[in-house]
């Protein structure tokens, strides 16, 4: 098709990322804690926003350093972001030492055997290569145990070590007891690496009442619009704005069904408006139930839901109440943006606002703003 076509021609939805209230939602962060540079984490290409765009704005306004998961996601990164601290959160893999340090990556080093190896590459090519080292201190997942911290210490004489850390199990919920027990681990993790940089907090740990901030914050659901009080209204910024042009509208009866299984009957005669995405494109398949009210889109400046099952391509709306002459084939309506945020739609279809924004697809056209 013609590339100078309407966006809405040549995709079935329009992604707006909006890189100015990125750069806003950083600022937003470094302000809570001005003595703690401010990084950002960049992983899932940039939780599906687009990792260069995201990268290109945030280091524009003075962001230096990014966290991602994989050694590929940080390649993409240094080759936007040239001058830029990289960490890799899944560490070293093994034999990977040469091409981490080829791409000037630091691993985020979680074990004693991928400290012993990365500093024994450092020692082959005559210098010690900077990295972090990672500390469990209650996730169980990947981190040294704390009675590793003497032996990590003596292996570590061998790396450059610019940053120990941890990770929060659920500083979202700021009056849980176990925060304060991982900072207190993490405390004693420490000892054993004086006047080592330190970060611990992620988005939710920013806002903790005891202000564990160190000296590097790793926020990263927050940057993209998430909240990370969800107890309390959301401090951040929508960042990403998901549109789709009704493909088409019709009027069934009562007792008619919609969609595949027909799971979802009218009870009055009913309007609907199909609008062209599914799961094909990363929405979510589910749909209300297990007492939760279905997802809705915005029609017209009115709430509408989605009925019947989402299907690969398609989503239906039921728009009866919307006065008639303010539906019409085209015409554009939200499903997530200022006035549904991905907190909401998240809730509305079982899951976490991780996953919406991860899973956004790739058929969507994608337009960015701002930055």
């Amino acid at each position: 098709m013609n590339e100078t076509a309407p966006a809405e021609a040549r995709a079935g939805a329009i992604l707006t990322i909006d890189l100015t209230a990125l750069v806003a939602n950083w600022r937003r962060l470094a302000a809570r804690a001005s003595a703690s540079e401010c990084a950002a984490v960049v992983k899932a290409d940039a939780y599906g926003l687009g990792a260069e765009a995201s990268v290109r704005a945030l280091a524009a306004v003075g962001c230096r350093t990014f966290f991602v998961a994989t050694a590929g996601e940080g390649e993409r990164i240094r080759a936007v972001a040239p001058r830029a601290i990289v960490y890799v959160l899944e560490g070293l893999p093994r034999g990977g030492a040469r091409a981490l340090a080829a791409a000037r990556l630091r691993p985020v080093l979680a074990s004693l055997e991928e400290i012993r190896e990365w500093g024994a590459f450092g020692r082959s090519i005559g210098r010690r290569l900077p990295a972090a080292l990672q500390f469990d201190t209650g996730m169980n997942r990947l981190g040294l145990a704390l009675r590793d911290a003497e032996a990590a210490a003596i292996a570590a004489q061998d790396v450059d070590l610019t940053l120990t850390m941890s990770h929060f199990v659920c500083a979202q919920w700021t009056d849980d007891p176990r925060n304060a027990r991982q900072i207190a681990a993490f405390e004693e993790a420490r000892r054993a690496f004086p006047g080592a940089p330190a970060s611990l907090c992620n988005s939710s740990g920013i806002f903790l009442a005891q202000q564990p901030h160190y000296d590097v914050l790793r926020p990263g659901y927050a940057l993209y619009g998430g909240n990370p009080t969800p107890s309390a209204p959301n401090p951040m910024l929508s960042v990403a704005r998901l549109e789709a042009p009704i493909l088409a509208t019709r009027w069934i009866e009562a007792g008619e069904s919609v969609g595949y299984d027909g799971v979802w009957t009218a009870a009055r005669p009913t309007r609907l408006a199909t609008l062209g995405l599914g799961y094909g494109d990363g929405f979510p398949a589910a749909v209300g139930g297990a007492g939760r009210p279905a997802p809705e889109a915005i029609v017209a400046g009115r709430r509408c839901p989605i009925v019947g099952r989402v299907s690969m391509d398609f989503v239906m709306l039921d728009v009866t109440d919307v006065p008639e002459g303010a539906v019409y084939r085209g015409q554009t309506v939200e499903l997530l943006g200022e006035t549904i945020g991905v907190d909401e739609l998240a809730l509305r279809c079982g899951t976490i606002g991780y996953e919406i924004l991860t899973r956004l697809g790739r058929r969507y056209e994608r337009v960015y703003i701002g930055g």
